[in-house]
């Protein structure tokens, strides 16, 4: 992130702040020092703000050049920036271009957009896109994402022995919030799954969603999800997922999220049941109260 640049008037013995009128651009991500020997607040580019993670420098390209030098992008020239209150003035439209801090005075048009077009209402402002990116993370890990749901054949109640078959049904879930001004687009992605199966035991994490089988396949087909029970009992079975995630700021190609999310499923129990083989002489339809039949059962 760069410092904020500290307020001060603009005279035409101001060297770096002619250069920039002249070439219609503004500078941001800069340190800014005062000049022992002329007075003069300057930008330092190659120094780093205390704290600062970010390694790369920001321009607000005022010529709205999307690509090249000659390149204008017509939304930009045509974008309407209304003043934001009655005595203000009216914003400017820019795109925002980006360049490593290790470069000094860089030629900004070899270096990419990353935002915009969008609207500048200061020539001096705080470093936007270097502020959104150093709090994105927090920001995505408020979202109301969705955790999924931990699915299971058969169920509520499986056999002891017999292959459980567990899965999830994965979706890619986007919000569109408001960070310092600007449009956010975010969007969380799931990568990993951990598979708690509520006896002890866990799979994961691993990129394994699973997936579900025929009902003639369960509790005899082994699927890389699935889990057998040495016992009965009743079992808190979870599903825990990791959410990676990008942002685009006003539109802008989708930047990747510095860290991750992960969200658990509430419990779901399942019953693990044995099985009982005995030789009956009649049928439940004959005799209900003979052994194995549902009123016995009870």
């Amino acid at each position: 992130m760069g410092a904020t640049p500290h307020a001060r008037s603009t005279e035409t013995s101001d060297t770096w702040g002619s250069a920039n009128r002249q070439a219609k651009t503004v500078d941001f991500g800069a340190v800014w020092s005062l000049d022992p020997v002329t007075g003069q607040l300057a930008p330092s580019l190659t120094g780093t703000a205390p704290g600062t993670e970010d390694p790369n420098q920001y321009m607000a390209d005022v010529h709205c050049r999307s690509g090249g030098s000659d390149t204008p992008d017509k939304g930009c020239l045509t974008l309407d920036c209304p003043p934001k209150t009655l005595d203000s003035e009216p914003g400017t439209p820019v795109i925002w271009r980006q360049a490593p801090k290790s470069i000094t005075n860089p030629v900004w048009t070899d270096y990419p957009t990353v935002s915009g077009p969008t609207c500048l209402y200061n020539t001096k402002p705080e470093n936007v896109l270097a502020n959104i990116a150093a709090r994105i993370l927090n920001d995505f890990r408020q979202l109301p994402i969705y955790p999924g749901t931990l699915q299971a054949q058969p169920f509520p109640n499986t056999l002891k022995g017999g292959p459980t078959n567990f899965y999830t049904t994965p979706k890619q879930q986007t919000f569109d919030i408001t960070i310092l001004g600007q449009n956010i687009h975010l969007t969380a992605t799931p990568t990993n799954y951990t598979y708690n199966y509520g006896d002890g035991t866990t799979l994961g994490p691993t990129p394994q969603a699973g997936y579900p089988i025929p009902q003639n396949q369960w509790l005899t087909t082994n699927t890389r999800s699935s889990h057998t029970y040495t016992q009965t009992g009743n079992y808190p079975t979870t599903l825990t997922t990791t959410y990676s995630g990008t942002y685009s700021v006003n539109n802008g190609p989708p930047l990747p999220i510095n860290g991750t999310l992960t969200l658990t499923t509430p419990p779901t129990t399942i019953h693990v049941w044995k099985t009982e083989k005995a030789l009956v002489a009649d049928t439940c339809d004959q005799n209900p109260t003979s052994w194995g039949c549902p009123q016995t059962a009870k």
